[in-house]
């Protein structure tokens, strides 16, 4: 059985749960060699497997010009597609020693990424061969003095890891809310309720940046549950200090619209502040309710759904009246939790994903 040697690279991605534009793909004298660090999806495995065995070409010449063949992969929740790029082999000696040369940079330059990372509190748990698979899902990029790190209005689809320098957070009238330093996270949020970044944060002096994607994140933290454990602390200490005075107002309940603060921030605020109480929503001709003992999740019902199916089609909700009111009956307070409020939160966010 022949194999023929390939390198493949992901030109699009519609909703794939693991892969991402430009990652390569490649067919190497019998051995196939996905994206560093990430799981191995069989049903690619298994299309590159037919694509290295069949006799077609992965290029077609026609009126002088060279087309390079293109395929797909959609077997799952999500579409990718790919074309050829190169054949593993190079014509000369000279071409093979700089291929040799560039993937030793290339290893060096991910393990030197890899010690940065090292001097972050949040990565210090991880081993180091943990922290080199890390490294090769994040982006390093530096950004100069008084250039823009995010933006409001931003789509809330990266995370943020500040390594060196330091940068603001500042509002739309130029007043600085915060300061950032080294090991400083941000982008979270947005990332976990869907909504567009809400503030800008600005470089104040030359600083290098760690990012990740949404899809990457997601990876990381079920990889990672220890990392896990620290975005949930992160997370509940954010929303605390940002929204003390929204949960001060749930003491004596708060009523709105859904458009201005996500039923995702909503759960997330009455969790940090361990509130008691029931969440109405109306959305339409619709209506849910949301039940919180201490902050946990013990009862949800909506559309004709209770439980934890109910909780994941209510956080789509992007329209409506909502209501909180303090307070349950002897006989709700006895109600088991649904689950833990972070896994949860991330399953709700995933599935939204999967629909669009």
């Amino acid at each position: 059985m022949h194999f023929r040697n390939g390198v493949f690279i992901i030109t699009e991605d519609d909703h794939c749960p693991l892969y991402n534009v430009r990652e390569e793909l490649k067919v190497s004298d019998g051995i196939l060699l996905l994206p560093a660090a990430k799981p191995t999806c069989l049903t690619l495995a298994k299309d590159l497997i037919e694509i290295a065995l069949a006799d077609s070409s992965y290029e077609k010449y026609s009126q002088g010009v060279t087309h390079k063949a293109k395929f797909e992969c959609g077997g799952c929740t999500g579409l990718i597609s790919f074309e050829y790029k190169k054949d593993k082999e190079f014509a000369t000696v000279q071409m093979k020693l700089l291929a040799a040369t560039e993937r030793r940079e290339k290893i060096l330059e991910i393990k030197h990424f890899a010690g940065l990372l090292r001097s972050i509190k949040m990565f210090k748990v991880l081993s180091d061969d943990d922290l080199v698979d890390l490294a090769t899902l994040l982006d390093l990029t530096d950004f100069p003095w008084q250039f823009p790190i995010t933006q409001k209005g931003d789509p809330g689809n990266r995370l943020f890891i500040l390594l060196s320098g330091r940068a603001e957070v500042i509002d739309e009238q130029g007043v600085v809310l915060a300061e950032l330093t080294k090991g400083e996270v941000f982008g979270e949020m947005s990332l976990l309720s869907g909504e567009r970044v809400s503030t800008t944060i600005m470089a104040t002096e030359p600083c290098q940046v760690a990012i990740m994607s949404q899809k990457n994140f997601k990876h990381v933290l079920n990889r990672f549950p220890t990392l896990q454990v620290f975005f949930y602390k992160l997370l509940v200490s954010r929303i605390t200090k940002m929204n003390e005075q929204r949960a001060e107002e749930l003491s004596s309940g708060m009523v709105g619209q859904v458009s201005d603060i996500s039923i995702v921030e909503l759960c997330q605020m009455v969790n940090a502040s361990q509130k008691t109480g029931r969440l109405h929503l109306e959305n339409n001709h619709l209506r849910g309710l949301i039940l919180f003992n201490e902050g946990e999740l013990v009862h949800v019902e909506y559309n004709n759904h209770q439980g934890k199916d109910a909780f994941y089609e209510i956080i789509g909700i992007d329209t409506g009246r909502f209501k909180f009111t303090q307070g349950l009956t002897p006989k709700e307070k006895k109600l088991d939790v649904l689950g833990g409020f972070m896994g949860m939160i991330m399953e709700g966010m995933q599935r939204l994903d999967d629909k669009l």
